[in-house]
């Protein structure tokens, strides 16, 4: 385990930029839409173009791209234009994409945000295009820059390998003025690293998954500064928006460098992964993703709250092996939870992978008995406490409460148990499970004072 975590600093753009492994250009600030052209002839001379948008996109900034490719000398092929209204990162979408840009010979510009930029990506790099460009109309997510798409398939998300864009341009006068709602989810996604380091740390710490120095400080040295206005989002003040989306640019740089979504990435985002497989829906439209995962992160730290009150150092290992179900008993426990047989596949393949047997799992629980007030002390300098963070996405306009994306209470506690089964990555959820605390912690979570109030022993945050 590595302790401590290095000291903070400040890194900038130049350096994040410098760590990616694929984008070359990144262009932030008011009118950059307008510098399209001249990105996309540093990136890929000789080659024509081809927007990629959907009716709203290409309203809002494709139709500007496309003139400014046009004055620049860019050869263009006429835009893509997806206008089915359930338009989703799901594969068909990326077939139909796939298709009509095979015969073009042209270099795609994703014009708009998640699901645009994520067909486009997969598109692309499956028909074996040299890259592909980004416009970002929106702060709604941190996949512009990162490797891979995050695209639905055989009925579950699943995450392809393909590489980031070569260049993007965000516009701050288009992103500021985004659908009321988008720019909040992308405040919900960015606070999730803020859980899914505390789950890195656990990996760390039981030696499962060591933390990479150089992405931890991508992500995690300016957290705290990237959201410290929450109330700026929701009225669309510059210099809030400037960093937030900086800030997710950034973000999706540390997965680019990992080629995994590890630095930014844990139990948060299986909750959202699990409704997005479900198919969950309100009041007709999916929630966005950082609005679910907004809601994971407070059921994750709901968790964190249990385990930091806990006495860890304590804990009756033997009893824990001996609750600890085998191979088959988890097994079982997934065809109760899975009903549909492609998510019971899913959890079979993904539980299956990080189940660990008796003897490992002893070995494991003594490790975190030894190493718990280590880690405990690097928990509290990263955790931020579940009130306040209830507070500063509900001030960003992010919803806060289940019901308010269409996940009841009860459904919500069914939730952490299939989340845990849906991914092989180690998080809070494999610690509470692996201590046998799951209905302890889970009565305290639902428990009226767990979902409204503080948390126990976290350092107190000027």
């Amino acid at each position: 385990m590595t302790d401590p975590l290095p000291p903070a600093t400040k890194l900038t753009l130049d350096e994040a930029l410098a760590s990616a492994r694929e984008t070359r250009a990144l262009i932030v600030r008011a009118g950059a839409v307008r510098e399209t052209a001249r990105v996309f002839l540093d990136q890929f001379p000789g080659f024509a173009a081809v927007v990629i948008a959907d009716e709203t996109t290409f309203r809002v900034a494709g139709k500007v791209v496309a003139e400014n490719l046009a004055a620049a000398g860019v050869r263009c092929v006429p835009p893509f234009v997806f206008s089915d209204p359930a338009l989703y990162a799901e594969i068909r979408f990326v077939e139909e994409l796939e298709a009509a840009l095979g015969p073009l010979h042209a270099i795609p510009i994703a014009v708009g945000s998640g699901t645009i930029n994520d067909l486009t990506k997969l598109a692309a790099h499956r028909i074996g295009l040299p890259g592909y460009m980004c416009v970002a109309t929106a702060a709604s997510m941190d996949g512009y820059t990162a490797f891979g798409a995050s695209i639905t398939h055989e009925g579950s998300k699943q995450t392809f390998d393909c590489p980031a864009p070569l260049g993007v341009v965000a516009d701050l006068e288009i992103i500021a003025a985004a659908p009321e709602g988008l720019n909040a989810s992308g405040y919900a996604d960015l606070m999730a690293k803020c859980p899914a380091g505390a789950d890195w740390i656990l990996a760390d710490g039981l030696g499962i998954d060591p933390i990479d120095e150089a992405n931890w400080q991508m992500v995690q040295t300016r957290l705290r500064e990237w959201i410290d206005d929450p109330a700026g989002i929701r009225q669309r003040d510059y210099e809030a928006t400037r960093r937030l989306t900086m800030a997710l640019m950034v973000t999706g740089f540390a997965m680019q460098a990992a080629c995994s979504s590890r630095p930014v990435s844990g139990a948060e985002h299986q909750f959202s992964h699990l409704w997005d497989m479900e198919h969950h829906t309100f009041q007709g439209i999916t929630p966005s993703h950082g609005f679910k995962v907004g809601i994971g992160s407070l059921a994750s730290i709901g968790l964190y709250e249990v385990l930091m009150g806990a006495d860890v150092a304590n804990l009756d290992v033997e009893a824990a092996v001996a609750a600890w179900p085998d191979g088959a008993a988890n097994e079982r426990e997934i065809a109760d939870l899975f009903p549909s047989p492609e998510l019971e596949r899913k959890a079979l393949l993904e539980s299956g992978l990080k189940h660990v047997d008796r003897n490992v799992l002893r070995s494991q629980l003594q490790s975190l008995r030894n190493e718990w007030p280590r880690m405990r002390e690097r928990l509290s300098r990263q955790l931020i406490p579940r009130a306040e963070m209830r507070g500063m996405l509900q001030a960003a306009g992010c919803p806060v409460e289940p019901e308010q994306i269409g996940i009841s209470p009860e459904r919500l506690r069914e939730s952490y148990r299939k989340a845990y089964h849906i991914r092989r990555r180690f998080t809070i959820l494999d610690v509470i499970r692996r201590t046998n605390l799951w209905e302890p912690a889970l009565d305290q979570v639902f428990s009226s004072q767990c979902w409204t109030t503080g948390a126990h022993g976290y350092v107190k945050r000027t």
